[in-house]
């Protein structure tokens, strides 16, 4: 009876453990690292309790009454003698009870180990529990909105692309990235949905120490589609530095290498990141971005973002030596400015706050991280959509025209089928 109150209480105290957001934004869910925390914990005591069994100067003698070193799933108890107690603090059991001042406590008695007492989950009376339940309603507000936003975003890109499709005139080397561009977008959006249904749609599931096939592929995939969502963007800017370097270039020729930095590159250190899960780091689900080899798809994140930087500053630079050149003509001058007004809005957009919260640890910040990565991250398609595609007067000059062309040929249709009645 006295196990079963125990085991009770324990399971009573992880429930509650589970609620405190702790972890890293878009990594395991934010119980892990204090059930990692345990685990660990318990491999030490139990250790502990082998070496002292086979050690000599064991206090388990034949001779000896007491209570044994014992593991109660939280804490790890010292071997006392009958009669005597034991007491630790809830800040000893795990930091995230440092304001607790609660003592657990056990007795070592002729039938042994007493209950803790008071129970474990004694130790988050004094704790913030409105502060456990606020957070937990601010990471619910969170997915709601990057839930709208990522719907929001795929169904006006997937329009966007319909767009640049449809129009025969607005078929060019141009337009070909920014589809490329848009479908990045769209795969991201996907990844998100993808790995929210593998991960944490299932509640009984243990996402602490789940490491299946299903969950390491949506986060490999999830990876791949971050990644070619930034080098698609550097394409952009180079494409944009390009045209304004060269007057006269083979559209062609150079789309085939912008098509191997978009899709090509992130596919290569993608695989070159498994390879290394696989042979050196294979456990959980790859969500850990403690890891040391997250820097495998982190550096050559932030390599995209310095060169885009690189060209921002560069196309500035060539954008004011063109305008300001007496020797362009104004219609140059008006499609130089119209090709770089999208691309200078987007290299600054995206990137920036990546950087900035690059230079900190994970754990730092992570309200704000989930807001910019998470919230106004998933509009960044949207954002996307509207600049190149739906305020873009090449556009709109061909809509309207189309739209014309259709409204004419109706009106037609109509007057020849009146002219066919009265005449018959």
């Amino acid at each position: 009876m006295r196990r079963t109150r125990q085991l009770f209480g324990v399971r009573r105290l992880l429930l509650l453990l589970a609620a405190i957001p702790l972890t890293q934004v878009q990594a395991t869910h934010p119980e892990c690292s204090i059930v990692l925390h345990l685990q660990e914990r318990e491999a030490e005591c139990l250790e502990t309790i082998r070496s002292e069994n086979q050690s000599n100067e064991s206090p388990e003698s034949s001779s000896w009454k007491g209570c044994p070193r014992e593991w109660d799933g939280v804490s790890c108890w010292s071997a006392v003698s009958i009669g005597q107690s034991l007491a630790v603090t809830c800040q000893e059991i795990l930091q995230v009870f440092k304001k607790s001042q609660v003592l657990i406590r056990r007795n070592c008695t002729e039938s042994g180990w007493s209950s803790p007492s008071p129970p474990y989950y004694a130790c988050e009376l004094n704790g913030s529990n409105k502060d456990t339940e606020a957070k937990g309603a601010y990471f619910a507000t969170v997915k709601v909105l990057y839930t709208c936003g990522y719907s929001t975003s795929l169904a006006a890109l997937l329009l966007a692309i319909s767009i640049f499709s449809c129009f025969r005139k607005l078929h060019c080397t141009r337009n070909s990235i920014h589809i490329h561009f848009f479908s990045s977008f769209i795969m991201r959006g996907a990844a998100v949905f993808i790995k929210d249904s593998v991960l944490f749609a299932d509640e009984s599931i243990n996402h602490c120490t789940m490491s299946t096939v299903n969950c390491k592929v949506a986060i490999a995939f999830f990876q791949y589609s971050v990644l070619a969502n930034f080098y698609w963007l550097l394409v952009e800017g180079m494409y944009l530095q390009t045209l304004l370097l060269f007057t006269f270039i083979s559209d062609k020729r150079y789309f085939w290498w912008y098509t191997l930095i978009g899709w090509g590159v992130p596919m290569l250190i993608v695989s070159l990141w498994i390879f290394a899960r696989l042979q050196y780091d294979n456990h959980g689900c790859w969500d850990d971005y403690a890891s040391l080899y997250w820097w495998v798809i982190k550096a050559p994140i932030l390599f995209a973002i310095f060169m885009n930087f690189l060209i921002f500053l560069n196309v500035i630079r060539m954008l004011v030596q063109k305008i300001r050149s007496p020797d362009v003509g104004k219609n140059y001058k008006q499609q130089y400015m119209r090709l770089a007004k999208s691309t200078l809005l987007l290299i600054p957009l995206f990137g920036v706050h990546y950087v900035v919260f690059a230079l900190f640890p994970e754990h730092i910040g992570v309200e704000a991280r989930l807001y910019f990565e998470l919230v106004l991250g998933s509009y960044q398609g949207f954002l996307v959509a509207l600049l190149y595609c739906f305020l873009n007067g090449e556009v709109q000059a061909e809509i309207q025209r189309n739209w014309g062309k259709w409204q004419s040929s109706m009106e037609s249709n109509v007057f020849n089928l009146v002219t066919q009645d009265f005449t018959a």
